[in-house]
């Protein structure tokens, strides 16, 4: 049997059709609607005048008590599934809803609504519907059941004047009577952010993780790319980096995106991402070409990626009054089969009990706000901008993983420019002799995902590791390039495999931090990660 029974009352035009219609759109894989008005077609012969159709439906109330409605509804929902709401447009006498309630008890959830005589007569005469309204709308409340349907409101569950409330207003108020809504807020989003410049290797994280969300979720814009392992590799600018690996997955990109629809466009046809799989935000911003333009001069003077994410974020600031109009996801017809409400989307999410998984981009040293300016990109690349970019209330998050490797990096500008400091620069040189790899190798390695150009190295740096702590609050902690430290850890496959210089790291990571290092990867590989998780 359905899980939940709802039945519609109200005289005519109260808004039983506009609330109906919400739900429905709302709810599509969830609401399942029957109108009582084709059931007096198809049982009476009845045309579909409004003369007919009520003297139809009296003349059923007289010879089943007003069972009919029960009778009807009993068959239909047979093989609905355990968790449909059923929405039953509209009962009109009580003695209908008395026979849903004897029959399902309960399930059954009675809504009246009503509006002022004077509306009610407004919205009659802009009536267009399957019912043929052939009189005025005095002469149809003279009916005698239309006459007394306001007397239901003294047995409805709950009463809605629809004068006083949108229809969006309507289906918020009985969904959540219902329902439909998550109840409270329980803790079902966990998140991964960087912790130093970016190029922590999330990308890598963020797709082992992946298998065990039903929904993720990736925010900022093509300026930085995930690398997930594979021959060859696969580079996720946009898309979360689990879209591939964990294939049943919702992707969810919010309203804080920037994105530059080619890029976008590629990922999407790799990923072979059906339309329904794939939600975007309508006010997510599309990147334009005099977005990058613009950014060009960045690119030597502070080692922007120059990919137009920040120009297009100001334009977005400023509303359009600055460089051009605004063109956001929903003004763009290519994007047309994948646009969504993200809040609702995730809203559902909630609801049905989701594990729901948000891959932050960059790192916390980066932030707009929380690095070192202005050599730092153009968001808020921390825990909180992250969830203010998706739509993702704070009292969701169960976990944040903070990913951090063990030499940080920075991106190098061959025109001299330089991309910001970093404490206690040193070689790759440095770092190959000090793990046992060559310098070659290292150098042709390091470079970055989306501009491939030469990265620079630096000692791990304490005082940033403990900021961005404080900063994102982890209740996890990832190291990469634990083969950096020592080359044979590349063949570690459990945490005692380490070599000791490794394992004492790790050690004073988890006492700076008071989190536990759960994640250890080992190199860029599919077995890549020692998982010491306890959840």
């Amino acid at each position: 049997m359905a899980r939940r029974i709802v039945v519609l009352s109200g005289p005519i035009c109260a808004g039983k059709t506009e609330l109906g219609n919400e739900l429905s759109l709302r709810f599509p894989e969830r609401v399942h609607r029957f109108k009582t008005h084709e059931w007096i077609q198809e049982r009476q012969g009845a045309s579909a005048e409004r003369d007919a159709l009520q003297g139809g439906g009296e003349e059923l109330d007289r010879r089943t008590k007003g069972y009919w409605v029960r009778d009807e509804l009993a068959r239909r929902i047979v093989d609905l599934p355990s968790d449909a709401i059923v929405l039953v447009d509209a009962a009109r006498v009580k003695s209908q809803i008395d026979g849903l309630r004897d029959a399902f008890g309960a399930a059954v959830t009675h809504v009246h609504l009503k509006a002022p005589d004077a509306e009610l007569e407004k919205r009659f005469k802009r009536r267009r519907g399957p019912v043929r309204e052939r009189r005025s709308f005095r002469t149809a409340r003279r009916n005698e059941t239309e006459r007394a349907i306001d007397k239901l409101e003294h047995v409805a569950d709950l009463v809605i004047d629809s004068n006083r409330n949108t229809p969006s207003d309507l289906g918020v108020r009985v969904a959540s009577r219902i329902g439909l809504y998550a109840k409270g807020h329980d803790r079902l989003v966990d998140v991964l952010v960087g912790g130093q410049y970016g190029s922590e290797g999330k990308g890598q994280v963020a797709a082992y993780l992946s298998r065990e969300y039903d929904v993720l979720v990736r925010v900022g814009g093509p300026n930085a790319g995930h690398s997930v392992y594979g021959r060859p590799p696969t580079k996720f600018r946009h898309l979360p980096s689990g879209t591939i690996v964990a294939d049943g997955a919702r992707i969810v990109l919010g309203p804080g995106a920037v994105l530059r629809l080619d890029v976008l466009s590629d990922e999407i046809a790799e990923a072979q991402l059906d339309p329904g799989r794939l939600s975007i935000d309508p006010q997510a911003m599309i990147i334009e070409a005099k977005d990058r333009r613009f950014e060009k001069k960045l690119v030597s003077s502070i080692g922007s990626t120059g990919q137009g994410v920040g120009a297009a974020t100001a334009r977005k600031v400023l509303r359009g009054q600055w460089y051009g109009p605004v063109c956001l996801a929903k003004d763009h017809p290519d994007l047309a089969d994948h646009i969504r409400e993200t809040a609702d989307v995730l809203e559902k999410a909630y609801a049905r009990g989701s594990n729901i998984f948000l891959e932050g981009t960059q790192g916390t040293a980066l932030s707009l706000h929380h690095g070192r300016y202005p050599h730092v990109t153009s968001r808020d690349t921390t825990v909180g901008g992250c969830l203010a970019e998706a739509g993702i209330a704070p009292s969701r998050v169960n976990r944040i993983v903070l990913v951090c490797r063990s030499y940080p990096i920075r991106v190098q500008d061959p025109d001299g420019g330089t991309s910001g400091e970093m404490s206690r620069e040193i070689s790759w040189a440095e770092v190959a002799r000090r793990c046992d790899y060559s310098a070659a190798k290292l150098r042709r390695d390091e470079r970055t995902t989306t501009t491939n150009r030469q990265r620079r190295v630096a000692e791990f740096d304490w005082s940033l590791f403990r900021r961005s702590v404080s900063l994102n609050g982890p209740t996890d902690v990832a190291l990469t390039f634990a083969d950096y430290i020592g080359s044979g850890n590349q063949d570690a496959r459990r945490f005692e495999q380490l070599n000791a210089e490794t394992i004492r790291f790790i050690q004073e990571m988890e006492g700076v931090s008071s989190a536990p290092v759960s994640l250890i990867a080992t190199r860029f590989h599919y077995r890549s990660i020692i998982d010491r998780r306890a959840w």
